[in-house]
């Protein structure tokens, strides 16, 4: 019998709250199996904890959560696998030009903080001066 779990074993093994759960259920990342009155209860498959762990890893690299449900359905479907891949390549180049041109912003924007630092210090340093002399 294959292994099953709850909205509740999930959550807490990847530290989740079970509203998460259901927004990836939402949006079509998660299908668990209806059960108990009126399908009130949620049984996930090992298939759902692989597709659960694949979308917290898409998050991880920044992904958005279309595009790991786009990935994740690639690797669902029986098409062609090198497609597959090639579309996931050209994924992770996107998000890596993303990535590079924040890294950018990122070293110009440290790059004027620490010219502030320094002239504030001097100004600072200026005016201690000032207070001694006075």
């Amino acid at each position: 019998m294959a292994h099953t779990y709850s909205i509740s074993d999930l959550a807490k093994e990847f530290d989740l709250t079970t509203r998460a759960m259901r927004f990836y259920e939402d949006m079509g990342l998660l299908r668990p199996e209806r059960t108990g009155q009126g399908g009130r209860s949620r049984v996930y498959s090992s298939r759902d904890r692989t597709r659960l762990k694949l979308t917290l890893r898409a998050k991880r690299l920044g992904l958005s959560l279309a595009e790991a449900k786009d990935i994740i359905e690639m690797y669902d479907s029986p098409r062609d696998t090198a497609a597959q891949l090639e579309k996931f390549l050209q994924v992770l180049a996107v998000h890596q030009q993303q990535l590079e041109a924040q890294m950018t912003d990122l070293q110009a924007n440290m790059d004027e903080l620490k010219v502030h630092q320094r002239e504030a210090r001097a100004l600072l340093a200026k005016t201690q001066t000032t207070k001694v002399k006075a």
